[in-house]
C-alpha cells in the first residue's frame, strides 16, 4: 500500500491515474447505458405517435357516426327498418357507415344502430346506438 518514501511508487501511480480520468471500459459501460435508455425514449415515442394517431381516427369516426345516428333520430320522417349504409366525408377523410333500424317494443319506439369504419381496413372505429322516439301524429299527417 505504502511505498517508501525513498521511490513514492505507490503514491505517484495512484495521482497519476486520478489525472488521466476514465478508463476505455468505464466509457463503454456509460455509452451502452446511455444508449438503451436512448433506445426506450425511442420506441415510448413511437408508441405515442401511434397512440395519436389512432385517437384521432376513432375521435372522427364517432363524430361520423353520432351525425349519422342523430339524423335518423331528428328527421321529420323516421327511418325504415333494417339496414342501410353510405358514406361521408368528415376531417379530410371519407368514412363509411352502417345504419340498422329495429324497433323497440309496440309504441314505435326505434333503436338506430350505427358503425363507421374506414373503407380502406373495412375496420370499425365508431359506433353509435341511439332511440327515436315515436312520432307525434301531426307530424305523420
Amino acid at each position: 500500500m505504502f511505498a517508501s518514501p525513498a521511490t513514492g511508487a505507490c503514491a505517484l501511480t495512484s495521482r497519476r491515474s486520478a489525472e488521466h480520468g476514465f478508463t476505455l471500459i468505464e466509457i463503454m459501460v456509460a455509452l451502452a447505458v446511455f444508449s438503451l435508455a436512448a433506445l426506450a425514449l425511442l420506441r415510448l415515442e413511437g408508441a405515442t405517435l401511434r397512440s395519436a394517431g389512432v385517437l384521432d381516427r376513432s375521435l372522427l369516426a364517432g363524430t361520423v357516426a353520432r351525425n349519422v345516428a342523430i339524423e335518423a333520430v331528428t328527421d321529420a320522417r323516421a327511418p325504415a327498418l333494417g339496414a342501410a349504409e353510405g358514406s361521408e366525408v368528415n376531417g379530410g377523410r371519407a368514412w363509411s357507415w352502417t345504419r340498422s333500424v329495429t324497433p323497440l317494443g309496440d309504441a314505435n319506439v326505434l333503436r338506430v344502430d350505427v358503425a363507421v369504419s374506414d373503407p380502406r381496413t373495412r375496420q370499425v372505429l365508431g359506433r353509435m346506438t341511439m332511440v327515436r322516439a315515436p312520432t307525434p301524429p301531426s307530424v305523420t299527417q
